[in-house]
């Protein structure tokens, strides 16, 4: 079992920046393909970004990249994501999520393939 806390929410003005923080409980944090997702109401929640185990992968989705940074402490077993110059459209629920890999490192996009969730936290661009 891993359960998940999200931090560093806020509010920002437009091409402001933030990092998100997503820190993990439970064994082997490291073995675990990490995600960030966002979801704004009445719509599906869609990926943001992934991190491989071994951090030797990343995935970004084509919204964020080039403006959004993920990275993973497995020592301190927490996971970032830095965003840069945010906009209005980037207001969502930010959510971490934690998959348990077997095999060879990989990144994953499906938010189904995601065996666990954090809570959530807000972030509020304003134009």
């Amino acid at each position: 079992q891993v359960q998940l806390v999200e931090s560093g929410g806020g509010l920002v003005q437009a091409g402001g920046s933030l990092r998100l923080s997503c820190e993990a409980s439970g064994r082997s944090f490291s073995s675990y393909t990490m995600g960030w997702f966002r979801q704004t109401p009445g719509k599906e929640r869609e990926f943001v970004s992934s991190i491989s185990w071994n951090v030797g992968f990343t995935d970004y989705a084509d919204s964020v990249k080039g403006r959004f940074t993920i990275s993973r402490d497995n020592a301190k077993n927490t996971v970032y994501l830095e965003m840069n110059s945010l906009k209005p459209e980037d207001t969502a629920v930010y959510y971490c999520a934690a998959d348990w890999i077997v095999g060879g490192p990989r990144t994953m996009r499906n938010r189904y393939d995601y065996d666990y969730w954090g809570q959530g936290t807000q972030v509020t661009v304003s134009s």
